[in-house]
């Protein structure tokens, strides 16, 4: 472990990560460190790992049938994919968030206390409740309706209500995947809005293929392409700015740019 990540900047930190789904490699010898309380967004081409390398960062494809992961990502100091890590309690400290809303068929209100029952919460249970609808800037909206069913919600706000989901139990890091590409326009930008106001409280890796959208939320980016197998690698990670402006490695230039997708 370096200094970097002993004295929390990286808050994970993948190292020489590579995914198998049955004989086919996804994802080869990927290196990426996430900046704390930083919005760090994954881009590339479709079938280039971004989702596979968000799964591994909560051990999501442990649930895929055929899934094996080498290599190894610290959370943390924690080795992540140690035999003495509980997946369940990881999946509590680093939530996630996926591209079409998948609100629980309960009330408003037992959407967002549901993680903190399940996790055996010993505090106030409408007081974490008002404070994690309030933390996806969707009280004012449902606070006269916490009772009601979570489909009667908008799609925007249906994703905003899984995202009090996530932040219910306090995690350090939030996984979007798509988070906004089922939304309109205006809901879009509400979500984009929660994501940078977000920031101030936690980790936040987000999968987009919308270049515009990596550009204006996040501070960090990783682009990925894929080989000649398909397997998915890490071209480059830098500041936003940088990679957008001033790509080190032309083939980032040539994505950015719309020269290949």
């Amino acid at each position: 472990m370096n200094d970097d990540s002993a004295n929390g900047k990286y808050v994970l930190d993948a190292q020489g990560l590579h995914v198998w789904y049955g004989d086919f490699l996804a994802l080869r010898d990927v290196n990426l460190k996430i900046e704390r309380k930083k919005v760090t967004a994954l881009i590339g081409p479709s079938g280039c790992g971004k989702s596979t390398l968000l799964r591994c960062f909560n051990r999501m494809n442990d649930l895929i049938a055929g899934a094996r992961v080498e290599g190894k990502i610290h959370f943390n100091q924690d080795d992540l994919n140690s035999n003495d890590v509980d997946p369940t309690e990881i999946r509590s400290r680093i939530g996630m968030v996926f591209q079409k809303p998948n609100p629980f068929p309960k009330s408003i209100y037992d959407n967002v206390a549901f993680g903190l029952r399940i996790n055996g919460y010993s505090g106030n249970v409408e007081e974490a409740v008002e404070r994690s609808l309030r933390g996806a800037a969707l009280w004012d909206e449902v606070k006269d309706r916490l009772n009601k069913g979570a489909q009667t919600l908008s799609g925007g706000q249906q994703q905003r209500l899984c995202i009090a989901r996530a932040l219910a139990v306090e995690p350090e890091v939030i996984l979007m995947d798509e988070p906004a590409s089922a939304l309109d326009p205006v809901a879009t930008l509400a979500i984009e809005e929660l994501i940078r106001e977000l920031a101030n409280q936690v980790t936040i890796v987000i999968v987009t293929h919308n270049m515009q959208q990596a550009a204006r939320v996040s501070d960090e980016t990783a682009f990925l392409m894929v080989d000649e197998n398909r397997s998915g690698y890490l071209v480059e990670r830098g500041e936003t700015n940088q990679i957008f402006t001033e790509p080190k490695d032309e083939r980032t230039e040539a994505y950015i740019t719309g020269r290949f997708s």
